[in-house]
């Protein structure tokens, strides 16, 4: 069978028999995916496409990295499987590791889920368990999961197909400095008006029921926001003052993206918890966790941990992220995205400067977007998530996979988050694709 007919057969079977999230699904017909090597994926008709958002924002190290599928396979020929309860020794290591790239000098403890989701509902319950409060605040410019739960903790529009979802969420407004919702240009302004909303949201909720606050430290999938500087370090002062557990949503943000191993360290910002997925594998297999300062820990040491999953810490899942986690050490991938930056940075403010259509660059490390609007005055979005003709993107898309590169994209908001392992030459690459592709959707909206 030709390489074309043989996609086009994936192609039609996949649409037939597989659910595809987030997506209506008559119509859609995209790239079968078949192997991936480096930064590069390719599909079953050998067309080749830089992985220029790192799949989801977590392929860190690249695509199949060799000592990792070394590492697969030797654990698979070894154990595959350990009940939770119990001890294992890759288990163990992988949770040492963890614990000292946190930022916490009392060091903590780690606890092991499947996913983001997963570990940002139990990041939560822990929270209630610790404090015995009911209620959680999370900001509505956000996404913490799919799942029941977390879909509740979210505050964009995919909480909606959860809803009423779980109770005691309340969500507050944080720092959109492009778009300010507290109606100000000015950073500092920003700053302290948001804090007094936050103050002000848990003078009405009453903060001594308030268990945790729970936060992205760089909003991810609505946009890359970074919040100006003295936010996330007046909201850790406010939960200090009242008791409350500050959990940091690191799904996106952990190992290395933002060129610290967590973004706490790179603000300077010490949450509570943290919790972490994607990246902890490169995204090789399903792995998210919780890290749990000391202090907070050791609550569980005469009080039941009443969190628990059949795969917690599966024992090939360990195998796997400690290899990746040595690929990070060895390679200095934990810091690597400062020198990407570097070259990310003036690439696409030259892109925004170009385009009339791109209303803001920014980001930081390897996490940038790029927001996309029809007037740079009005900033109108290009595509508005409550109506409006997504056409245009997905032409977009098109035209930019054309060129042999994907971005991952929501609404009128792309994400340029390239594998730490990528070259400066393959930088280039995407962001001349990016470049001709909008100049060709600046054509087609005139």
């Amino acid at each position: 069978m030709r390489m074309a007919e043989q996609a086009s057969e994936h192609q039609v079977k996949h649409a037939r028999y597989v659910l595809t999230p987030w997506s209506a699904q008559a119509g859609l017909r995209p790239p079968a995916i078949v192997r991936g090597q480096g930064p590069f994926i390719y599909d079953a008709e050998g067309r080749r496409y830089l992985d220029f958002s790192s799949g989801l924002i977590s392929v860190n190290l690249g695509h199949s990295h060799p000592e990792v599928v070394r590492a697969m396979q030797s654990q698979a020929e070894r154990l595959c499987y350990a009940a939770p309860s119990f001890f294992n020794d890759a288990r163990a290591e992988l949770a040492e590791i963890l614990i000292k790239l946190a930022p916490w000098p009392e060091e903590g403890r780690a606890f092991f889920t499947t996913g983001g989701a997963e570990a940002n509902e139990d990041a939560v319950k822990m929270a209630r368990l610790i404090t015995g409060r009911p209620k959680v605040l999370a900001a509505y410019r956000s996404f913490h999961g799919s799942s029941y739960g977390a879909a509740t903790l979210t505050g964009d529009d995919r909480r909606f197909a959860a809803e009423p979802g779980i109770p005691g969420v309340v969500h507050f407004l944080t720092p959109y400095p492009y778009r300010s919702p507290f109606f100000t240009e000015e950073p500092e302004e920003e700053t302290r008006r948001a804090l007094e909303h936050l103050e002000l949201i848990l003078l009405h909720e009453d903060p001594q029921r308030i268990a945790a606050v729970i936060l992205e430290p760089v909003v991810g999938t609505n946009g890359v926001i970074m919040y100006p500087e003295g936010y996330l370090e007046g909201v850790r002062r406010i939960t200090e003052r009242h008791g409350i557990i500050l959990i940091f949503d690191e799904v996106m943000t952990g190992f290395g993206r933002t060129g610290a191993p967590f973004a706490a360290q790179r603000f300077g910002v010490t949450p509570d918890m943290i919790a972490f997925a994607k990246a902890a594998t490169s995204a090789y297999v399903p792995l998210g966790g919780v890290l749990v300062r000391e202090s907070l820990a050791r609550h569980f040491d005469n009080n039941v941990l009443w969190c628990g999953h059949t795969f917690s810490g599966h024992p090939f899942v360990m195998a796997v992220a400690l290899a990746v986690q040595q690929a990070y050490r060895e390679d200095s991938l934990l810091t690597r995205a400062l020198e990407i930056e570097g070259w990310l940075r003036p690439a696409l403010e030259e892109l925004r400067n170009r385009h009339a259509v791109v209303g803001d660059a920014r980001g930081l490390g390897a996490f940038f977007a790029l927001e996309l609007v029809r007037d740079r005055e009005s900033r109108e979005p290009l595509v508005s998530r409550y109506g409006g003709d997504p056409a245009p993107l997905r032409e977009f898309h098109a035209a930019l996979r054309s060129r042999g590169v994907c971005v991952f994209g929501r609404y009128n908001i792309l994400l340029i988050a390239p594998p730490l392992t990528i070259a400066r030459e393959e930088v280039e690459l995407g962001v001349g694709a990016l470049d001709e592709s909008l100049g060709e959707l600046v054509r087609r909206l005139r």
